[in-house]
């Protein structure tokens, strides 16, 4: 359909920031590992210690470097990332149709308003905004009961904030008294009303940032995209651990880059031989990457076993802080 090696080498361009996002600790990690052994294979950072150079002072000037990766990472994260995922979508769209889709049930969104909570999913959200296979169940906030069905192949967002409709059905089912007695007296005789209207304006809060942030990956939205949708999901009672988790991850995984350049510190420390530099920056790479997968195993666990979403996003980065410091205090101070 036209997808040919341009495009296909502009898509995975587009993808590089969000890569770059989440291999920065790591990168930050090897360039810092590299240099201090480098320091120390040729003596440069005795000569500096010599020269008044103290642990506390090297420390800090490391943490002071590392304020500008942990900058640098956030925006990357929280502008650079999700600019070009929305952009490598909305290309995929161009040739795959509607691929914006969570799973094959879409994504479920709450509402609560005038007496009545409403249920909407939204199949799939293609790349212009337009919304596909709409329903949306309206029950009686008080009783419980189903009191209306709309369906809609086709929907998009109004001026005024609610969405219109194209070629919907809306079925009305009776109200549903809380006498039981009353309520036999309906199932007795039922009375659907069902509508073909060409069109239809459902008034409603629910924004096209808050249908995106259900549709799309959480790890692709800013942080205060999170922070509002986590917001909406608990005023309408629905669960927002995932997101929370999500939320912690992009408010501490900046900070990581603190973290690694503690852990990079003692390498400074360490009697280096000819030639076996590059065994110190393997063992680097090895440390970043079990960070790595330890910060993503950790918040699909904590989500699992509904930890603290603050506890499960920190909890990698502070267990390699207690390690690296360890290891400071052991080499430095006590060596």
């Amino acid at each position: 359909r036209g997808y040919n090696l341009p495009v296909a080498l502009l898509n995975a361009a587009l993808q590089m920031p969000g890569h770059l996002y989440a291999l920065m600790p790591i990168t930050v990690l090897i360039g810092a590992i590299y240099v201090m052994a480098r320091l120390a294979e040729s003596s440069e950072y005795t000569i500096m210690r010599t020269s008044g150079l103290g642990p506390r002072r090297a420390l800090t000037m490391l943490l002071t470097l590392g304020l500008a990766f942990v900058a640098l990472t956030f925006v990357i994260g929280d502008y650079a990332a999700p600019a070009a995922g929305n952009a490598s979508q909305a290309l995929k769209a161009r040739f795959l149709g509607n691929i914006l889709t969570t799973g094959h049930t879409g994504a479920w969104l709450k509402e609560r308003r005038d007496g009545m909570t409403y249920s909407v999913n939204v199949g799939a959200l293609s790349a212009s905004g337009q919304m596909h296979n709409v329903r949306i169940f309206a029950f009686n906030a008080q009783t419980g009961h189903l009191q209306m069905i709309l369906r809609a192949p086709q929907a998009s967002f109004a001026a005024d904030g609610g969405w219109d409709l194209q070629q919907p059905e809306r079925k009305t089912f009776p109200a549903v008294d809380a006498d039981p007695s009353a309520a036999d007296a309906r199932q007795a005789d039922p009375d659907v009303t069902i509508e073909r209207p060409a069109s239809l304006h459902w008034p409603t809060t629910l924004s096209q940032g808050m249908v995106a942030a259900a549709v799309l990956n959480p790890d692709g939205m800013r942080t205060l995209e999170l922070f509002q949708y986590t917001r909406h999901l608990q005023a309408n009672g629905q669960s927002a651990q995932r997101y929370q988790i999500a939320f912690w991850r992009k408010v501490f995984y900046p900070l990581s880059c603190l973290v690694m350049m503690v852990l990079a510190l003692p390498f400074a420390y360490l009697h280096f031989r000819t030639g076996n530099i590059a065994g110190y920056v393997f063992l680097g790479v090895l440390a970043g990457i079990s960070f790595f997968l330890l910060n993503n195993l950790s918040g699909f666990i904590g989500n699992l076993r509904s930890w603290e979403p603050w506890l499960a996003a920190a909890a990698p980065g502070i267990l390699y802080s207690i390690l690296s410091l360890g290891a400071f205090t052991w080499l430095v101070l006590r060596q």
